[in-house]
């Protein structure tokens, strides 16, 4: 069993978000984000994998493949469906994690 405080030792980037990988195999990915205020994160997808949020600390505006922007706290799961387009922008200090299935390139 692997173990991890996730709101321990927490780097954030000066310019762009950090993502900070905390476990990657062939089975899935685990990322731990975290953003400071007015950082975003443009549109994207994750094009083979549904990517699931929980949002640990802060406050950020998701705004996921149809357009509508859902102002997202703690404790919040978000589910964007495999390829559906995403953008972040930070309200507050943002921390979340993210998951994924796979990593092709993983080494087990």
């Amino acid at each position: 069993m692997k173990v991890t405080d996730l709101l321990k030792n927490m780097k954030f980037g000066d310019k762009d978000p950090h993502a900070e990988p905390l476990h990657v195999d062939t089975q899935g990915r685990a990322i731990l984000f975290t953003l400071k205020p007015d950082q975003t994160i443009r549109e994207h997808n994750a094009p083979s994998s549904p990517f699931f949020v929980v949002v640990l600390k802060g406050q950020g505006v998701f705004t996921g493949g149809d357009g509508i922007e859902h102002t997202c706290g703690s404790n919040t799961l978000l589910v964007f469906d495999a390829g559906e387009q995403h953008t972040i922008r930070v309200v507050e200090e943002l921390i979340f994690v993210g998951f994924l299935h796979g990593a092709p390139l993983a080494q087990k």
